[in-house]
């Protein structure tokens, strides 16, 4: 609004610079880009990612499967679980030797991670495998996917009007510096016969 209000302002004025109107349309195209580009780029881009990870969310939950493991016996102290989405519920976890079945029906013995406080032999318990019966980590949800899809629409929309703002900035900065220089030009000119009595005669 106040680009629209500077051109207005700027139409019919008698001091008005040729700079001064150029900046005015430049804020008023970096407005209108804003508005009506930058939703556009975040929606574009938004779209790819949810596709791409809706995508991925198919291919994860055909290549992975949950399966029932056994406890054989505890093991001592459970390590830091490496994925980041159940690190709050560590506590609850601990390290187990197991026995499962795996997807193709072979049978599989490990060291495992288990979603139990105290596990005691003959507990059973979730966990994915790939179709060969290799531990593999949960496939990611379409929930998960959607949140990031949308998380990644708004950094590409913040990103765009940082980039407007950012153009807008420094073709304004080159205006003035441009601007300065003629001055100064100006100046030197005038310069020696300014403030004597008689100059210009």
């Amino acid at each position: 609004m106040r680009a629209i209000g500077g051109l207005w302002r700027w139409r019919h004025n008698p001091l008005r610079r040729g700079t001064d109107l150029a900046e005015a349309w430049l804020a008023l195209a970096a407005v209108v880009l804003i508005l009506a580009v930058v939703p556009l780029v975040g929606a574009a881009v938004g779209a790819l990612a949810h596709s791409a990870l809706q995508q991925s969310v198919r291919d994860q939950r055909a290549a992975r499967h949950e399966v029932v493991a056994t406890v054989d016996r505890k093991l001592s102290d459970s390590p830091l679980d490496p994925d980041p989405e159940t690190a709050s519920g560590r506590d609850a976890h601990s390290r187990v030797i197991a026995t499962w079945t795996a997807p193709d029906g072979t049978s599989q013995h490990g060291a495992v991670t288990a979603a139990l406080k105290s596990p005691v032999p003959g507990d059973q318990f979730t966990l994915w495998t790939d179709p060969h019966g290799r531990i593999a980590a949960r496939p990611l949800d379409s929930a998960t996917a959607t949140t990031h899809a949308v998380l990644a629409g708004f950094g590409a929309a913040a990103m765009a009007a940082g980039l407007v703002e950012g153009g807008r900035r420094l073709i304004v900065w080159r205006m003035v510096r441009r601007r300065y220089a003629r001055w100064d030009r100006a100046w030197d000119k005038a310069g020696p016969d300014w403030g004597r009595t008689g100059a210009g005669s």
